[in-house]
């Protein structure tokens, strides 16, 4: 009997690049396993466009990806929230409730020196890191571990 379909929700300060890719990229690798969302403390309106490309060059769709503010999903039922970047976990509102909350901080490529093809390579480094994150996410057995072994095993991905 297959798994039940689970929400996963990462968590960034602006929503533009880091959580928009993870989503992207969940959403892409196991969409048929996870219902992939993104929101931000402080969204910046807009996905960054080297997130955008960093995708399109791993042939993950980015059609539907929009800044959004996480007040947008006060009453929505999440399994498992993910902090990014270390601001959005220190500033994690405590409403969020979430039956697991991990943190798998992650370098902004947005403010990262160099010049614009520079970052862009950033940015697909970043984007793999988190391709290899999810795609470990999605072989977890859900329902062979208790909530706290599986904090321990998400948490662990942050290595990765």
């Amino acid at each position: 009997m297959p798994e039940r379909k689970r929400t996963v929700l990462f968590i960034c300060t602006g929503n533009s690049c880091r959580s928009q890719m993870a989503e992207a990229i969940l959403r892409h690798v196991a969409g048929d396993k996870f219902e992939a969302l993104s929101g931000g403390t402080h969204p910046a309106g807009v996905v960054q466009p080297i997130a955008i490309r960093a995708l399109e060059k791993m042939g993950v769709p980015t059609d539907g990806l929009e800044s959004k503010h996480l007040d947008q999903f006060a009453d929505y039922p999440v399994n498992i929230a993910i902090t990014v970047c270390d601001n959005a976990s220190a500033e994690c509102p405590s409403w969020l409730a979430a039956d697991i909350k991990v943190h798998w901080g992650l370098p902004d490529p947005t403010f990262h020196a160099g010049d614009e093809d520079e970052r862009e390579a950033f940015c697909t480094e970043i984007a793999e890191r988190i391709l290899k994150r999810v795609t470990r996410l999605a072989t977890i057995r859900f329902d062979q571990f208790s909530k706290a072994k599986l904090s321990e095993i998400l948490n662990s991905l942050a290595d990765l």
